[in-house]
């Protein structure tokens, strides 16, 4: 199988069942920016030693495919294929147990810290991004409202895996001063 086909040469590329859109459209570009995240948690991956965070981690990236999946598409999702009350609720799950432990919130922290610490504090930036993506095709197109709520989420949960990560290696938050 040839990974090049030749046909988006022109700038338009294929949604899942076929339609042709330009490759700057609005759903492009909410999910190559989810594509986008899931290649840095998979970085972020190589620096996290915990198998509890890891096994999150990769239970992200798997969610992250299944929301790549449902914005290349405009046809009504196949419900194997959907992100689901259940997944936000594990997520938050995720947030709660990332959290426990954690010193008492001294107020706002500047991103950065051990390598894996600050390495999650870029992909709550581009989760953030992603989800101003899918805003904007929400805006045109409805976007599924679980989809949205794990995503919103998910920012969150990188913030709070990097204090997790920082604190597990000793390392001090640098706060913010005004």
């Amino acid at each position: 199988m040839k990974v090049y086909t030749k046909t988006g040469d022109a700038g338009t590329t294929s949604l899942v069942g076929g339609k042709r859109v330009p490759k700057e459209c609005a759903r492009l570009e909410s999910y190559g920016t989810i594509d986008e995240l899931n290649c840095q948690v998979g970085l972020l991956l190589t620096y996290v030693a915990e198998q509890i965070d890891r096994d999150c981690l990769i239970s992200v990236q798997n969610c992250l495919f299944i929301i790549g999946a449902q914005l290349a598409t405009e046809a009504p999702n196949v419900p194997s294929c959907v992100i689901t009350l259940d997944d936000v609720t594990k997520l938050e799950q995720s947030i709660d147990q990332a959290s426990e432990g954690l010193p008492k919130w001294r107020g706002f922290t500047l991103p950065g810290g051990c390598r894996a610490a600050a390495h999650a504090h870029v992909c709550r930036t581009v989760c953030r991004r992603a989800e101003r993506r899918i805003l904007a095709l929400n805006a045109t197109e409805k976007v599924d409202t679980q989809l949205l709520a794990y995503v919103n989420r998910l920012s969150d949960y990188f913030y709070v895996l990097a204090l997790r990560l920082n604190f597990l290696q000793g390392t001090e938050e640098i706060l913010w001063k005004k």
